[in-house]
């Protein structure tokens, strides 16, 4: 079993870095522009940091779950595919911040995009397992019969 989930396990180790990572950011930018805690307000620059990270936090829950969920039920291969582009698009995004309100859209519409995906692959992934399990039915399988997609000759 966990053969199959290595990979995702990896990626989910990986995103905790990069939150770390962020949180990092905001206390070297609360030295850099004289912000202690718990003040949430200072210069234009560390309140984009401050911001960055915090937007970062707020979908990461989600991040994970939809990650591990594509995973299991749909694939490992797929998941941590998109897992890295998610985490890649949100590195872009807190850099792009930190530079410019502006700079952040570009990366967050991409992150955002990946996100959609990872949760419609699981979405499919938990549809056709319930499927299987409750009707007896596999729609995927069927699918790639019609399609021709299961012979590899």
């Amino acid at each position: 079993m966990l053969d199959q989930v290595v990979c995702v396990a990896a990626v989910t180790v990986l995103g905790v870095l990069e939150q770390a990572y962020f949180s990092l950011q905001v206390i070297y930018a609360r030295r850099k522009y004289s912000v202690p805690p718990p003040a949430t307000t200072g210069p234009p620059e560390f309140e984009r940091v401050f911001r960055a990270q915090a937007n970062c936090s707020e979908y990461f829950p989600l991040f994970v779950v939809t990650l591990w969920v594509a995973g299991l039920f749909f694939s490992q291969a797929v998941s941590v595919l998109l897992g890295l582009l998610y985490l890649h698009g949100r590195y872009r995004y807190f850099h792009g911040y930190a530079k410019s309100a502006q700079g952040r859209l570009a990366p967050l519409y991409f992150s955002a995009k990946v996100q959609w995906v990872l949760i419609a692959v699981g979405g499919v992934g938990v549809l056709c397992y319930m499927s299987r399990l409750y009707v007896g039915f596999d729609p995927l399988t069927s699918l790639c019969n019609v399609l021709g997609l299961n012979q590899l000759d």
